[in-house]
């Protein structure tokens, strides 16, 4: 009997140890730590810049959908509407040009102060529609300049076809509007057929890139004579 108790002890000592064994391995076992990747303060992504670039666009829009309600309001005698679409037209031709400024900053902000010079013939009905649409015309070209640098100045051009080509469709309306030349109009329309081919992907948009880039710089060089 003594044999045997002295067996069942020892096992009991050595189930013990190995047990206290395994939860010290437990206990010791390190963490791996979480890896974060580091941010980079200041870094600018491509995301970021088409953003911006995104909110021009829509900023440039809304401006000139503002200034057209102006002179179709006149066009029918309702002073107030004319009133409020100008001014919101004025604002946002003002929020573009702080928004990203380009080299038509300056133009952009002195479109929209001849505009303000006209608010007050219009409760006097002194205002006619064509001198509100000549000055319409002329914020319209200056901001579609704007628009346009802001877009070519961010970058490539690949996948930015429809946004250039809402650009130059609005300069295109306003020198159509102001009686513009042949010349720029073809030089318009065969920017047109250009950029067009940006959202087309692969070796089509490569290609065209190099060719939008040269036309939309004499483009914009055409604006700033007319302005």
């Amino acid at each position: 009997m003594k044999t045997i108790r002295f067996r069942v002890g020892v096992v009991l000592v050595s189930f013990g140890l190995i047990t206290t064994a395994g939860a010290a391995v437990q206990l010791t076992t390190p963490s791996v730590p979480t890896v974060q990747t580091p941010t980079v303060i200041g870094a600018i992504s491509e995301k970021s810049i088409t953003s911006v670039t995104s909110q021009t666009v829509a900023q440039a829009d809304s401006a000139t959908v503002h200034l057209d309600n102006a002179v179709a309001a006149l066009d029918k005698g309702d002073k107030a509407a004319t009133t409020q679409e100008l001014k919101t037209g004025i604002a946002g031709l003002e929020a573009q040009a702080q928004q990203k400024p380009t080299s038509f900053k300056d133009k952009l902000l002195a479109q929209a102060s001849k505009l303000k010079l006209l608010l007050p013939l219009i409760p006097t009905g002194a205002l006619g529609s064509g001198v509100l649409g000549k000055a319409v015309s002329l914020a319209k070209l200056a901001s579609g300049g704007s628009q346009l640098e802001s877009i070519v100045s961010a970058g490539s051009l690949l996948g930015k076809g429809s946004q250039l080509t809402s650009g130059l469709s609005g300069i295109g309306s306003a020198l159509g509007a102001l009686g513009g030349q042949s010349s720029g109009q073809s030089l318009i329309s065969s920017a047109l057929a250009t950029v067009g081919k940006l959202d087309q992907g692969g070796l089509t948009a490569k290609a065209a890139e190099p060719v939008a880039k040269t036309q939309l710089s004499s483009v914009l060089n055409l604006v700033k004579g007319v302005l």
